[in-house]
């Protein structure tokens, strides 16, 4: 089946080989040692930074975020030193459900306030944990629909303030130029094919709107993402109202 036919609905069916349970270790970890390249060309999150993290810090007062399906821990490292670059404390704790991306995050090299481990979002509601900022980064094309679901719960009781799920924007023009582009990071890893899996079972705009509640609003992010906001309005007090009246 071509490419363009094969994009007219989501793949469900398909399966990321370093999801599997059996993938080559070796090949996996140079899955993870590439996410950095990948992610620093395609993922936006040095706008998103920029744009919607950046103006929730305050200087002298500690932030906090969480990634959830952190994977290879590089987004995380990257919006803790940018945060520090500007001089703003974020502490970030990184979680991943899989022990194989715990233990590539847990032995990459250090940033001050980055924390990871191994957990289900899930677990950090059990234990009543709550964090300005949640973000994730490509996994909700991973996710069936309980799970998709489950993690928008999930996020809404954990953030404080903000929720920024990143993921791929299926096309057949994405499709296309990350199979002619990327070919050379996929000698020894996963990170080709596996990406083009990833595209297949993405969302449009269109289908990731339609399967999330009203409070919750899809943004373009850059030509090949969608980001998945939502923000919680605090509630104004009656003094507040009678300050402002």
């Amino acid at each position: 089946m071509s490419p363009w036919g094969s994009l007219q609905d989501r793949d469900l069916h398909a399966i990321e080989e370093m999801d599997r349970a059996d993938c080559d270790s070796e090949r996996l970890n140079k899955t993870y040692a590439r996410f950095p390249v990948v992610n620093s060309l395609l993922s936006g999150w040095r706008g998103t930074y920029h744009q919607r993290i950046r103006p929730l810090l305050t200087a002298g007062t500690k932030g906090s975020l969480l990634d959830i399906g952190c994977g290879s821990g590089d987004v995380a490292r990257r919006l803790a030193l940018w945060a520090q670059q500007d001089g703003f404390t974020l502490e970030v704790t990184a979680i991943d459900p899989d022990a194989r991306a715990y233990a590539f995050a847990s032995q990459a090299r250090g940033v001050d306030g980055v924390t990871y481990r191994q957990a289900h979002s899930s677990e950090l509601v059990r234990e009543a944990r709550t964090y300005d900022i949640v973000i994730s980064n490509h996994i909700l094309h991973h996710l069936d629909s309980g799970q998709f679901e489950g993690v928008l719960r999930d996020s809404e009781s954990l953030s404080k303030s903000l929720v920024l799920h990143n993921d791929l924007n299926r096309s057949n023009v994405a499709y296309l130029l990350f199979a002619a582009g990327f070919w050379p990071l996929g000698l020894g890893s996963y990170i080709w094919g596996d990406g083009l899996t990833s595209i297949k079972r993405s969302y449009t705009a269109a289908e990731l709107a339609s399967a999330v509640p009203d409070e919750w609003r899809v943004e373009r992010n850059g030509p090949w993402h969608n980001l998945l906001v939502h923000e919680r309005r605090l509630a104004v007090t009656q003094d507040q109202r009678q300050e402002h009246a």
